[in-house]
């Protein structure tokens, strides 16, 4: 059984923890929420990857290893994501649970210790980070800046958010830029992550057999001398959901690379819909029947039917309003696709499918949803997106809204859907 509890243990420290005896290990996360903008996000994503570099008491790779080491090979890795118009930075950790220690050893209030240590007791040198260390790590986080043109899938995905969304925060890639990345300052780095201390909203996860008051505990201990601003003083997390243009046409955008595949993306405004809305089951049924399952209508009419595509699928934005198509085309092709896919997007809104067509998409969403307690980082990162969004929503709970959409709010979040943007990768030849 599963339980899950959360408690505010300071001005803007949340914990998340959830209960249960399904897993060997125990899964620990401890991020930074603060809104995205395009000045600060490469900071941002460099600091836990510094942080991660060593501590006063294990002032080095190979020592955080050590100590990593002794709680039975444990884990702790940096972590940088963007849930709608919020980064979160942090780290994420996975140790052996209590129940199977095998000498019956407590390692619950070690791991969180070791991750404490690694947000608030850094290695410095002249009270700032070690600087061999900035630069590093400043250089590792150029380079996977540079290395998302290497998949191409996603990179048109990136490109497709990032000229959608070019005037809104959400246009911000969770990494920054290779441009901000390359100006940052140890002292600007070393600012900016005590202003996060001080400011940031901090979210806490703990997934285990322990109970939660003992979990409490040890989170209050390792964050002990953790100073925080008052709470007028923290950071305000919001999400800007617009509805459509309005637009006749939509806008349109191609870039020309060295690849043998087109990538054609779409952008969809979905009128408002949001995690945060009433209709946002029938909004998640919607992407599944469209686009988020391999019952699809992309997937058999665009793919399997008609063969316009090697993929095509949708997801959701949840934190924006967004619906996102990713498809993988020749590229004479491209407009025949786009067409087709427009083609069954119309099928939607005039309520052209059956009822086991949205009986597989509703199967499709709430499986999805009960197998998150099958995996605690899938789990961790649920809740991590529920807490940017301030909702609370248990998969369970959303599942039982699932299981009351019918045909009818399906095809209306159909039929506020508004295509924004195209995005099309060529080839150079092409």
């Amino acid at each position: 059984m599963t339980n899950v509890t959360h408690r505010e243990l300071l001005p803007g420290v949340n914990l998340t923890a959830v209960h249960t005896t399904k897993f060997k290990s125990a899964y620990l996360g401890l991020q930074l929420l603060a809104p995205i903008d395009a000045v600060s996000a490469s900071m941002g994503a460099l600091i836990p990857m510094v942080l991660r570099r060593g501590t006063e008491r294990f002032p080095g790779l190979e020592a955080v290893s050590a100590a990593l080491d002794e709680l039975y090979g444990g884990a702790i890795e940096p972590m940088v994501r963007k849930k709608g118009e919020t980064q979160c930075v942090g780290f994420i950790g996975s140790f052996l649970d209590d129940a199977y220690t095998p000498d019956g050893g407590r390692l619950l209030e070690s791991a969180t210790g070791l991750m404490g240590e690694l947000l608030l007791h850094p290695a410095t040198e002249n009270g700032r980070f070690v600087p061999a260390y900035v630069e590093g790590e400043r250089s590792n986080l150029i380079d996977a800046i540079r290395a998302q043109i290497n998949d191409k899938r996603q990179y048109a995905a990136l490109r497709l958010v990032q000229l959608m969304c070019r005037d809104e925060a959400y246009g911000v890639d969770r990494l920054g830029s290779e441009a901000s990345a390359a100006a940052i300052t140890g002292e600007r780095l070393w600012a900016r992550y005590r202003e996060l201390l001080r400011t940031a909203r901090m979210e806490l996860y703990y997934c285990g057999s322990a109970d939660t008051d003992r979990v409490e505990a040890a989170f209050r201990a390792a964050l002990a001398g953790l100073e925080r601003a008052e709470a007028d003083e923290l950071v305000a997390l919001e999400c800007a959901v617009r509805g459509g243009r309005g637009q006749a046409e939509p806008r349109c955008y191609e870039d020309a690379l060295d690849v043998t595949q087109g990538k054609l993306a779409l952008g969809f405004r979905t009128g408002g819909s949001s995690i945060w809305e009433d209709d946002y089951p029938a909004l998640m049924m919607l992407n599944a029947l469209y686009g988020g399952t391999t019952t699809s209508k992309l997937f058999l009419n665009v793919r399997e039917k008609r063969s316009l595509c090697y993929y095509a699928s949708s997801q959701l934005e949840k934190l924006k309003g967004l619906m996102l198509v990713s498809s993988g085309v020749e590229f004479d092709k491209k407009q025949e696709a786009q067409d087709e896919i427009l083609a069954q997007l119309e099928n939607c809104r005039q309520g052209r499918f059956d009822a086991q067509e949205l009986e597989a998409a509703r199967r499709s969403v709430v499986s999805s949803l009960g197998a998150l307690t099958d995996s605690q980082s899938r789990l961790e990162d649920y809740w991590l997106g529920q807490a940017a969004a301030g909702v609370d929503e248990t998969p369970e709970a959303l599942s039982a809204r699932l299981e009351r959409v019918n045909a009818q709010q399906v095809q209306a979040a159909a039929n506020k859907l508004e295509l924004d943007t195209v995005y099309f990768l060529k080839g150079k030849e092409a």
